[in-house]
């Protein structure tokens, strides 16, 4: 008899209630965008040319890349008309692998023309209650030994206040010492969604990637990432419609990818060319698969994806 086999058999068993779990939660977020006229779209996975970003790094494909995001196909459907689409994405990062992180995962996102980044947290948060809440999930959700308490509103903290509450040094300070990803991920996450979910909000306008600078306050982007039981779930902001402010933040991320050797992509025209017709709006990217952790109580991605890359 093959060992293997049986193995291998054994190891897709196990995962089926987690899965179920999973294929529950995608038919309840398409059950609501369905209800708030959403349009589902599909955009291709294989792209000449990612957005160039300091911190992630493609996976070639002959000539041209594997996205790391739908963001760019997604925006342009924006501007040539699209007010509300969303869609299940497979991304691909390099070098990305570990209990939350998989070099190929799955990724929610979706758009909303004449939306702004608070309206997105309040968009966001209703469709997670709504799609759990036939589940056994829809009052709280436990996971890591803590409930985490679901009844709205749901918690937002500015990433100035919560370096203020959890940091060893200020948000200023953090910066000034390129230590801001280094605070963040030992200090602050850990303690943000802890007893209801949070919304980190207002990035530094250092990190403000695809987002919008905040008129009221030019130091900060209108951008907020949602964190349960210290995970962090998304990331979403006000989308930028500068066509110059954004080329200009893509050669300075090309020039920081240049200094560590990265690939170099090209500069993603065609995107660049739309985002002049794009209206405002607001746009948000959610783990599935982290999602699903949650939902399943594991603290392994492995769990909630049918084969992660070592088994096949």
């Amino acid at each position: 008899m093959n060992t293997d086999h049986q193995d291998d058999q054994f190891y897709l068993a196990r995962k089926s209630e987690n899965l179920r779990r999973r294929a529950g939660l995608i038919s309840g977020i398409r059950h609501f965008f369905a209800q708030n006229n959403f349009l589902e779209i599909e955009t291709p996975v294989r792209i000449p040319a990612p957005a160039p970003e300091e911190y992630i790094e493609a996976i070639p494909s002959d000539d041209w890349f594997l996205q790391t995001s739908p963001e760019l196909c997604m925006k342009r459907l924006l501007a040539a008309g699209y007010p509300r689409i969303f869609q299940f994405s497979k991304c691909f990062r390099a070098d990305e692998r570990g209990g939350r992180h998989l070099p190929e995962f799955t990724m929610l996102e979706w758009y909303v023309a004449h939306f702004d980044y608070r309206q997105l947290m309040d968009q966001c948060e209703a469709l997670l209650l709504a799609a759990l809440q036939d589940t056994e999930h829809g009052k709280n959700i436990i996971w890591q030994d803590k409930t985490v308490h679901l009844a709205p509103p749901w918690q937002r903290i500015t990433v100035a206040d919560a370096f203020s509450q959890f940091a060893p040094i200020d948000l200023r300070e953090a910066l000034a010492q390129d230590k801001f990803d280094e605070i963040l991920v030992e200090y602050i996450e850990p303690r943000l969604g802890i007893n209801r979910p949070t919304f980190l909000c207002d990035y530094p306008a250092q990190l403000a990637a695809l987002s919008k600078i905040k008129k009221t306050d030019p130091t900060v982007a209108e951008r907020f990432e949602l964190y349960i039981g210290g995970m962090e779930l998304a990331n979403g902001f006000s989308e930028l419609t500068d066509t110059d402010e954004q080329r200009r933040r893509f050669e300075e991320a090309s020039e920081a990818r240049d200094a560590k050797h990265w690939a170099h992509y090209p500069m993603p025209e065609k995107f660049l060319t739309a985002l002049k017709h794009l209206p405002p709006c607001a746009g948000i990217a959610l783990g599935i698969d982290r999602l699903a952790m949650i939902l399943a109580g594991t603290s392994c991605i492995d769990d909630v994806v049918a084969f992660p890359p070592e088994a096949l």
